[in-house]
């Protein structure tokens, strides 16, 4: 008679447990109000532009005004949509959300290392995050309105991807690399996709000025900074905060 095989799971360690819940909270927290603010800058900045764009590509010809917003009497204002737009608050909050929980456990290792998370040093986090996920792809890849030529998609979210994890990595070497041979890694890295170069289209053309395209990239990049400047801010000053409050029930 054989004796019979149990497999027992050790259960999590309580400073396992804390950490995750650090990171949990600060996460929920950082990337809500993140979001929030995020998806009404959206709103107001961006979205107006792109229903400029949309009116372009169905052939009609209207004028932009100094004031995206007011410009066109067709298009709808801020919340004239609600489904539409709250739908789109609701995802943007999911999206940095997803992004405040990353950045949270990233400030775990960090602070294991030694280093010291503050609203402050997120400020850092978030620009490292900006020039990650935005600026990196976005020098070679620009924000694209509708109705521009544009590059197979499958191609651009290839290179889009490989772009953002080696300029994630190179965030990572300049900010705790501390040596030449990291910094040469990381330089080499935010380089190699642009040397190599994004997917392009065969040919340029569509319906929608250039000053559209412009604007609409410039405030992509601008309301992507501000997001990601926030989201930093958010996190460390939530990580910190979480932290003391563990400390103070110990």
């Amino acid at each position: 008679m054989t004796p019979r095989m149990t497999c027992a799971t050790q259960p999590a360690s309580p400073a396992t447990k804390a950490m995750f819940s650090r990171i949990l909270t600060s996460g929920l927290f950082a990337g809500a109000a993140a979001g929030l603010i995020t998806a009404l800058l959206q709103l107001y900045f961006v979205q107006p532009v792109l229903l400029h764009a949309e009116l372009y590509e169905g052939g009609e010809l209207v004028h932009f005004g100094a004031d995206p917003v007011t410009a066109h009497p067709d298009l709808p204002g801020l919340f004239a949509e609600p489904v539409r737009d709250g739908l789109s608050i609701v995802f943007t909050m999911l999206t940095y959300t997803g992004y405040a929980l990353v950045m949270a456990a990233l400030m775990s290792v960090a602070e294991r290392q030694g280093h010291e998370i503050s609203a402050r040093t997120g400020l850092l986090w978030g620009l490292a995050g900006f020039i990650t996920f935005h600026f990196a792809p976005g020098l070679s890849l620009a924000p694209e309105v509708p109705g521009v030529a544009a590059a197979d998609v499958g191609a651009r979210q290839i290179w889009w991807t490989i772009t953002v994890a080696a300029a994630g990595v190179a965030m990572w070497l300049i900010a705790f690399g501390g040596n030449l041979v990291s910094y040469l890694i990381a330089a080499l890295l935010l380089m190699a996709p642009h040397i190599i170069g994004a997917p392009e289209p065969e040919s340029f053309s569509g319906p929608v000025p250039t000053e559209i395209g412009a604007l609409f990239a410039a405030r992509a990049f601008g309301v992507g900074m501000a997001a990601w400047v926030l989201l930093g801010s958010f996190a460390g000053y939530f990580w910190q905060a979480e932290g003391k409050r563990a400390e103070a029930a110990a």
